[in-house]
């Protein structure tokens, strides 16, 4: 059977993740971007059941990301892990969630975190 990705790609949130105190009461603008490989139940996938419903995934990085947490370390693996829980067809998930506007003296451009997660891993 061959392995197949659902991709989710530039999902911007604004939220309020980050360990000083102003990104706690300002919150910024994220990015995150993930993949989730598995193996289809069939092919050619013809049925959503023989796949991962990227509506539903969208929904919980959405739920996720309105719970204000301090490092992007933890958001990024919390996410992958739910994945892995509630789809039991994914074998991986890879994210990356990037903080738009970090509070660094004279940084310009973006930062961001990104965890591969496979399911043996969990």
């Amino acid at each position: 059977m061959p392995t197949a990705s659902v991709l989710l790609k530039d999902l911007r949130f604004f939220a309020f993740h980050g360990l000083y105190e102003g990104e706690k009461v300002l919150g910024n603008d994220f990015l995150v971007n993930l993949e989730i490989g598995y193996t289809p139940k069939q092919f050619p996938v013809q049925h959503i059941e023989d796949t991962i419903d990227y509506a539903a995934v969208y929904q919980l990085v959405k739920s996720r990301m309105n719970i204000p947490t301090p490092l992007l370390e933890t958001l990024v693996s919390d996410i992958a892990s739910e994945i892995l829980a509630q789809f039991s067809l994914s074998d991986y998930v890879r994210i990356t969630i990037e903080k738009m506007r970090p509070p660094v003296p004279q940084f310009t451009g973006n930062l961001g975190v990104s965890l591969t997660l496979n399911r043996e891993e969990i």
